[in-house]
Order: C-alpha cells, then sequence, then structure tokens
C-alpha cells in the first residue's frame, strides 16, 4: 500500500478550479487502489481567513469533492477543509473519506496560527484522532500543530505509527518545516509524511518541500520547490525492527514532577 502526497499551486478562494487541478493531476498519475493520498491544509481554497469563501459547512462542495474521488479513484483521501467543529463554530480540518466514500476520520486543528489571526476566525480542536490503514495506526495533524511535540507524543502513546501533516507553511521558515518533520519522525519512531502546498497568495509564498520520511529521520521522497507528487510504500516490518532495536518509546519515562528550587541567599558579613 502506496502513501501519495499532492504539492498543488492553489488558487486563491477558487474552489472549482483546485478541485479541478486534483482530479486531472489524479488522472495524469492514477494510484493503486488502497492508497493513502494526502492533499495539503485547505487545498480548495488556499490558507484563507475569509470564513464566507472557506466554510464548507453548508454546501458541502468540497466534502461531497472528495467522497467523489475516493470512490472513483478506489482510495484512502486525507485533505484540509473548513467545516462544522466539534465546538459549532467553523474549524481547519483534516477530513479522510475511505474508498467505498465512508467518512473514516475529521480531525479538527489543535493550534490555530495566532500570527495569522486565525483563532478569530475557526475553532480550535479538542482531541487528537486515530485511524487505521492498512497495518499503520495513522494520526492526522495539521501545519502550526507541528510546532507542539507533546501531541504527537500523546499521539505515538496511544499507538499511532503513521503521523501526516498537511500545511499551508510558508517559505520563510521552510529550514523549520523539514527540522520538525524529520524530529517527528525520530523521537516517536514513526512514519511522518508532511505535505506543504507551493507556490503563492495574497500573503506569503510558499517553497513546498513536502516529505516522506520513515522512522529513522530518512527522507524517502521530497516534492521540492514546484507542483507534483511524492510517494513511498511504508514498511511496518522495518518500523517494528527499529523500534526493537532502539526501544526509545518503551524506555520514556513520564510525566515527572517539577521542583522549583529558589536562589541561594547572599550573607552579608
Amino acid at each position: 500500500m502506496e502513501l501519495i502526497g499532492l504539492q498543488i499551486d492553489l488558487e486563491w478562494e477558487a474552489k472549482s478550479a483546485n478541485h479541478a487541478r486534483v482530479r486531472a493531476l489524479l488522472e495524469a498519475d492514477p494510484p493503486a487502489r488502497g492508497s493513502l493520498v494526502l492533499l495539503p491544509e485547505m487545498f480548495a481554497t488556499g490558507f484563507s481567513m475569509n470564513v464566507a469563501a472557506t466554510d464548507d459547512t453548508d454546501t458541502r462542495e468540497t466534502q461531497d469533492f472528495l467522497r467523489q474521488c475516493a470512490i472513483d479513484f478506489g482510495v484512502f483521501l486525507l485533505a484540509g477543509v473548513i467545516g462544522k467543529g466539534t465546538t459549532g463554530r467553523p474549524a481547519n480540518q483534516c477530513l479522510v473519506f475511505t474508498p467505498t466514500g465512508a467518512e473514516l476520520a475529521r480531525y479538527d486543528k489543535l493550534h490555530p496560527f495566532s500570527l495569522a489571526g486565525e483563532p478569530d476566525r475557526y475553532a480550535a480542536g479538542e482531541r487528537i484522532v486515530l485511524f487505521p490503514w492498512g497495518d499503520f495506526q495513522v494520526a492526522p495533524f495539521i501545519c502550526y500543530d507541528l510546532r507542539f511535540p507533546e501531541i504527537f507524543r500523546a499521539a505515538s502513546a496511544a499507538g499511532a505509527n503513521l503521523l501526516t501533516v498537511i500545511a499551508s507553511w510558508p517559505e520563510v521558515r521552510t529550514e523549520h518545516w523539514v527540522a520538525l518533520l524529520r524530529a517527528r519522525a525520530i523521537e516517536n519512531q514513526a512514519y511522518v509524511v508532511g505535505i506543504n502546498r507551493c507556490g503563492k497568495d495574497p500573503a506569503f509564498g510558499y517553497l513546498g518541500r513536502s516529505l516522506i520520511i520513515d522512522p529513522l529521520g530518512v527522507v524517502l521522497a521530497d516534492a521540492g520547490e514546484g507542483e507534483g507528487r511524492i510517494s513511498a510504500v511504508p514498511d511496518r516490518a522495518q518500523l517494528d525492527e527499529v523500534r526493537r532495536k532502539l526501544p526509545f518509546l518503551r524506555d520514556r519515562r513520564g510525566p515527572l514532577p517539577v521542583v522549583e528550587l529558589a536562589a541561594p541567599q547572599r550573607h552579608s558579613a
């Protein structure tokens, strides 16, 4: 079973155009049935704070498109949408459909990006989500979540061994993106897939650099800077062997108490 990521140059707030682009890329190189295909964060509109343009709760235009693509290509399809969150407000979500068109998972971004005003537009999520794919347990995350290692560790402790991050990660911090993805793979001894967009929007440029990384931190696929596709076949036997030979997760301790020590007092003669 193959992991496939589509790195796309998104058109700003243009759902129909972005839907068409995704379908064209899938038709140009059809994925093997049963593959897990990933699209970037808010792939249908770009990372817009214009809720009127992004929210798919009522029309379900993007959700219906994803469902149909999953059926037509016989894949598990993971992508970013704006839908109704667990709080009832619009949320930046990761949505997963099965090859039969059933909704398998819906994850609300735990950490809306405060520097862009995202918490004012979209509600923060309240839970980590895991879903099965073949021999793997997958935990999906979104963009800014990548900076918070504790949620990845919590997912790993719950059984996740494939961690996905869909993103609109700006060019100016591309080195952080690469370093943090590799760190999440190494520290959790898990496969990590980071799917970013490329191109430009009204505020930022995006360098792409979508990656698939193995449990030792080795980059198996790198999309580079332009539009394109990456793929790899994750090896469960290799992952189990890595965890057996290097028992980092088993040796982990915590949580541990924190003791705050007072500064020594100075005594006068």
